[in-house]
């Protein structure tokens, strides 16, 4: 099966830390640049490294924060992943993608103690109100170029516009070549492409004359996400000074189970 990533190796660094190296492969390839990867498998790959980095049976991750210093070569690179605050009931843990000399993505991720709530749980977002196989395939994001949206299949909520709307969204490939990706990896290794399904200026890079990459991306989840499609629900909006937010209630089968918000930075396209 095809995958967007090789696995080179693993080291075991003296403080603890592991230091892993990975390949990417055509179908990780970014949309703003032919060069670079895409933010969306990279932050799959990240959530791999930062829920295996010696988890405990009593935890989850809750909350992703990463953080994009600048362009993701197209390129061989390493995650250093270690334990920044550890605890019995709360984790903080840390992974970095370093390629080319420099680091590219910082990501942390807080690992909660997690016990039975269920007397008091109670959600504010609504469900979906069309499950995937209700809906008709949608191409409309297929005008981004690169690979990985080639790789992707998408459904949209007939009251889909720009600036606001409903997709779900599904692929058939692995993360790592020759490793089952649990769903969770599956599922928010897509969450980045919130800020492309409802852009307020249209979709298709060659049609554009402003464009507007997110430099970073935060992940809450108050449960962890279960199946093979994950629904955005998104909300983009730009401000008057150069800054816009990308915010998305995120959906599996099941229901509602977390937020994403992204912040842009606007900008006239380079010609």
């Amino acid at each position: 099966m095809a995958a967007y990533y090789e696995f080179i190796g693993r080291q075991q660094q003296e403080d603890g830390s592991t230091v892993a190296q990975y390949r990417p492969t055509k179908h990780a390839q970014g949309a703003w640049n032919e060069h670079e990867q895409h933010m969306a498998p990279a932050t799959g790959l990240l959530t791999s490294e930062l829920i295996g980095f010696n988890l405990q049976d009593n935890m989850r991750v809750a909350r992703i924060s990463l953080d994009i210093l600048g362009l993701i070569p197209l390129d061989d690179f390493t995650i250093t992943t270690r334990c920044i605050r550890p605890g019995r009931t709360i984790e903080l843990v840390e992974a970095v993608m370093s390629s080319r000399g420099r680091d590219c993505i910082i990501a942390r991720a807080w690992r909660l103690m997690t016990q039975d709530t269920s007397v008091i749980a109670g959600l504010e977002d609504a469900p979906a109100k069309h499950q995937p196989e209700d809906l008709q395939s949608w191409d409309g994001m297929k005008g981004w170029p690169g690979g990985f949206i080639k790789t992707v299949s998408l459904v949209s909520d007939a009251n889909r516009r720009a600036g606001r709307g409903m997709v779900w969204i599904t692929n058939d490939l692995e993360m790592v070549e020759g490793t089952p990706t649990s769903d969770v990896v599956h599922l928010l290794g897509m969450v980045d492409t919130a800020n492309g399904v409802v852009p307020r200026l249209g979709l298709g890079l060659s049609k554009l004359e402003w464009m507007f990459p997110n430099t970073d991306l935060q992940i809450h989840m108050h449960r962890e996400p279960k199946g093979a499609w994950l629904g955005i629900e998104a909300v983009q909006q730009y401000g008057e000074d150069g800054i816009g937010v990308t915010s998305a209630v995120l959906h599996d089968v099941q229901g509602p189970f977390g937020r994403s918000e992204q912040i842009l930075t606007i900008r006239p396209m380079p010609h």
